[in-house]
């Protein structure tokens, strides 16, 4: 008589684009090694965050951003908790709890907790119509003021400010950008970029205020302005906030899980508790965290390995690329194009066809960095440039006009 041995249960914490990829992965290496269980904050199957711009512009509907249905959860024979986010790991008993009352062990704990959004402490933030730009319940809150306002307010004017505010603009909002720098994307792109950028948005209907501090959010009952530094106010019905993220640590330091930044993971994305995982954005590898969905999709597949016990997987931690398609305007940058010795520039501007290319070459050998505006098809070459450290002094002459004139030269 055979006897049927009750399968290792993996609980993972977060119902995010991380967490769920990495299931992904771990159902093609090893589709029936676990009983899984999902908690999630949000009250969805999984989506993909980063069409949430998309959006709140009317472009995309929630159908068209879900990555995995409740079906698929069912298919794959995963239970999922959504809407019941867990409060406590006991790491001794190995059990999570939920909100709901909900108390489930784990024989491996996976953590996708994510990151939460920045908002600025200043007086009035937790006045009504003060949001984030975070989740579903954001954007159907935008919508909700878009209906019944006119007036926005978005501060912070790197990618995803800059996404919320041309979202509001097409939904009929008078919309205005407020960013502590004196130059949009100040990390993704140089100067002369971002004033293009700047210049193009404006021209569509954004208005900017850079180099301004917000001092207060004012309002009796909602918001109805924002003050700054300097004494100015202008009207606001609705203000989002896009400040930047904090990684979500608080769980992690609640069970006593070793978090700097956030929580350290090694190579491997396992935590200083072996049991326990983590990836996304939640998680410190080697000093560094992570925002990109490429580096999150190269944690997952490393991740899953582990968890299915074919431990020969690393994570190596790549250069990355930021892709920006606002109203139009396409901005591409890949990795690190800041000045410094020995360092050349190859800068090519073309003001009637709106189009600037920066590519930072180290000794004129390799290329660093690129920052492209306008004509961007040639920017997924140059970043293979960059992760190969591919020698480019034979097409130095060449190099801004792209991969076909560089490989016509080489024939």
């Amino acid at each position: 008589m055979t006897v049927a041995h009750a399968k290792p249960s993996l609980v993972v914490i977060g119902n995010g684009m991380a967490g769920m990829r990495t299931v992904e992965e771990l159902l093609k290496l090893a589709p029936d090694l676990y009983d899984i269980t999902v908690f999630g904050a949000e009250p969805h199957g999984n989506y993909n965050r980063i069409l949430l711009s998309p959006m709140l512009a009317g472009e995309k509907n929630l159908d068209d951003i879900m990555l995995n249905t409740r079906a698929w959860y069912e298919h794959n024979r995963i239970t999922l908790h959504a809407g019941d986010p867990v409060l406590s790991i006991d790491r001794t008993r190995r059990l999570v709890r939920s909100a709901g009352g909900r108390e489930v062990r784990y024989d491996r704990l996976l953590l996708a907790t994510g990151s939460k959004p920045f908002m600025l402490p200043v007086p009035g933030a937790d006045l009504p119509g003060v949001i984030a730009f975070r989740q579903i319940q954001d954007v159907e809150a935008m919508w909700s003021a878009a209906r019944q306002h006119r007036h926005a307010v978005v501060i912070g004017g790197g990618l995803l400010g800059l996404e919320a505010a041309n979202g509001l603009l097409r939904q009929g909002m008078n919309v205005t950008v407020v960013h502590v720098s004196d130059s949009l994307m100040e990390r993704q792109v140089d100067r002369p970029a971002a004033a293009l950028l700047q210049k193009t948005l404006e021209a569509r209907g954004l208005r900017f205020l850079l180099a301004t501090q917000t001092a207060a959010i004012i309002g009796p009952d909602r918001v109805t302005a924002v003050r700054f530094k300097d004494g100015c106010e202008i009207p606001a019905d609705l203000v989002v906030m896009t400040a930047g993220v904090r990684p979500n640590i608080a769980l992690a330091q609640q069970a006593r899980l070793h978090c700097e930044r956030a929580v350290v993971v090694d190579d491997t994305l396992q935590t200083y508790d072996p049991r326990i995982y983590a990836v996304g954005e939640c998680v410190q590898h080697r000093r560094a965290t992570f925002g990109l969905v490429a580096p999150i999709w190269d944690q997952a597949y490393v991740c899953a390995a582990h968890l299915a016990g074919l431990g020969l997987r690393r994570y190596v931690q790549q250069a990355t690329a930021t892709k920006l398609k606002v109203t139009g305007v396409e901005l591409y940058s890949a990795g690190d194009f800041a000045a410094g010795e020995g360092r050349d520039n190859l800068v090519l501007r073309d003001p009637r066809r709106g189009v600037y290319k920066r590519l930072v070459l180290d000794h004129g050998q390799r290329v660093l960095g690129a920052v492209l505006y306008g004509d961007v098809k040639d920017g997924p070459w140059y970043f293979d440039l960059i992760q190969k450290r591919t020698d480019v002094r034979a097409w130095r002459s060449t190099l801004l006009f792209g991969r076909a004139v560089c490989e016509a030269q080489a024939a």
